[in-house]
């Protein structure tokens, strides 16, 4: 296990907004290798964001999947699209995204504490 760094505060970390988020749909994003585009439900809203799993899952297995979305990342730009949060994956030995879901079902735009 690797040493933690850049530890932070409390109150640092109470800033940062989880949610669980459905994946709605899921697209390669043209001239992009690695980024899928995804329309996550977050109940209430539904919000595109660009992930870095299109070396690593097929959009159509994702898709249904009750995901874990940091919801309050400033938007960032990719080509003429916006991302406008992050999904959550851990990585595994040979560095492949494991997304984090939960285990119940749980309804779109939960908070996570």
């Amino acid at each position: 296990m690797s040493e933690i760094k850049n530890k932070i505060s409390f109150d640092e970390f109470s800033k940062v907004e989880l949610r669980v988020g459905k994946i709605l749909s899921a697209e390669n994003m043209p001239g992009y290798k690695k980024i899928l585009r995804l329309v996550i439900d977050l109940g209430g809203e539904e919000r595109e964001i660009m992930s870095g799993l299109a070396k690593h899952y097929q959009p159509e297995e994702i898709i249904n999947k009750n995901v874990v979305v940091c919801t309050n990342l400033e938007p960032r730009k990719f080509g003429d699209q916006v991302s406008d949060g992050m999904v959550l994956a851990a990585s595994n030995e040979n560095g492949r995204p494991i997304l984090l879901t939960v285990i119940e079902e749980t309804i779109p735009g939960s908070h996570i504490t």
